[in-house]
């Protein structure tokens, strides 16, 4: 079986079934590792020199051996003789390569959040909000829950979509694998918190230097995405809402903390035509952060609705291109 069709399969049984519970997941075992390890290396390194000594060792502790476990796991699928072991394999790798891509998941989480803003649940809009972003979501008004949807669907296209397929495109499962545990660790450790500041300083660097490629792809993608997604829907406005993305993404995609964030979220909020970014709390302290895009459209629940779309168009292109690259390349 080539790589472009583990790629495909794997992507339609995302869509099938995400990420249930029931089911092993790498990216779980890998958070329970790095507890472990964390809890272990500051037991010997306390000093701030010691603990970003420490965050260096988590990061080869937990990137090296998911890489070379996963690579002995393929190794031993293509070296299977017996024909069951062979298929057996085979949906092995299918399931693995679909663990490290997370648009179920993603769209899900967001849909969640954005239905219950239309039954009127704001208190479980807020809930369902505070499982998928950082930020304090308490008080946050119906505007602000949506403009944070719409912020983490952009920003979670790249890092959990498409720096996946960008990684397995170009090292196979193995280094699509070993993204999601650079990503994990960004997740878990990579604050500017007291606490992380400079424990998390490694996996956090690694983490922006592993998403810069991938973060501009995406905003491309989102670009092409909304030309193809308003085409369908208005085509008359595809190109305009094409350019905007486009324009926007140029001028703002540098206006975020974030080295890569900015620039997907400004494509998307270009697209939307909607605003971004601003003052936000974390753990109870205000954070003042730059605007991305222009607040041209009243209607954040339509604009939710829209942005849902064009990450599924997204996905869709990003694998289509990928199996396209595997195709022409090498097969498995």
């Amino acid at each position: 079986m080539s790589a472009a069709w583990v790629l495909i399969l794997a992507f339609l049984l995302d869509l099938a079934i995400g990420d249930p519970r029931w089911l092993p997941h790498p990216v779980r075992i890998i958070g329970r590792s790095i507890q472990r390890f964390e809890a272990c290396l500051r037991r010997h390194y306390r000093t701030p020199a010691g603990e970003k000594k420490a965050g260096v060792l988590l990061v080869m502790m937990i990137v090296i051996p998911t890489l070379v476990i996963t690579l002995m796991i393929q190794e031993a699928v293509f070296r299977a003789s017996v024909r069951t072991l062979v298929i057996l394999g085979m949906m092995l790798l299918v399931y693995l390569t679909a663990t490290t891509i997370a648009v179920r998941g993603l769209v899900d989480s967001a849909r969640l959040v954005i239905t219950s803003i239309k039954e009127g649940r704001l208190v479980t809009a807020r809930h369902g909000l505070s499982m998928i972003v950082g930020r304090d979501t308490e008080n946050l008004s119906e505007k602000e829950i949506l403009e944070a949807v719409m912020e983490t669907l952009a920003e979670n296209l790249s890092d959990g979509v498409i720096a996946p397929l960008f990684y397995y495109v170009i090292g196979g499962l193995p280094l699509a694998m070993a993204y999601k545990a650079v990503n994990t660790l960004d997740s878990m450790v990579g604050y500017k918190s007291p606490t992380y500041i400079n424990f998390g300083w490694a996996s956090a660097r690694l983490d922006d230097m592993a998403n810069y490629i991938p973060a501009r792809i995406t905003g491309l993608l989102i670009v092409l995405s909304v030309f193809v997604a308003m085409l369908f829907k208005r085509g008359a406005s595809a190109r305009g809402a094409a350019s905007r993305s486009f324009d926007t993404m140029r001028r703002d995609g540098r206006n975020h903390t974030s080295p890569n964030s900015g620039v997907p979220e400004a494509a998307m909020a270009g697209a939307l035509g909607i605003r971004m970014g601003g003052p936000s709390t974390y753990g109870g302290m205000l954070v003042e952060k730059p605007y991305i895009g222009n607040n041209e459209r009243e209607d954040y629940l339509a604009a939710s609705e829209d942005a849902m779309r064009i990450a599924y168009v997204t996905s869709v292109l990003g694998v289509g291109v990928a199996a396209i690259l595997l195709s022409s390349g090498r097969m498995l």
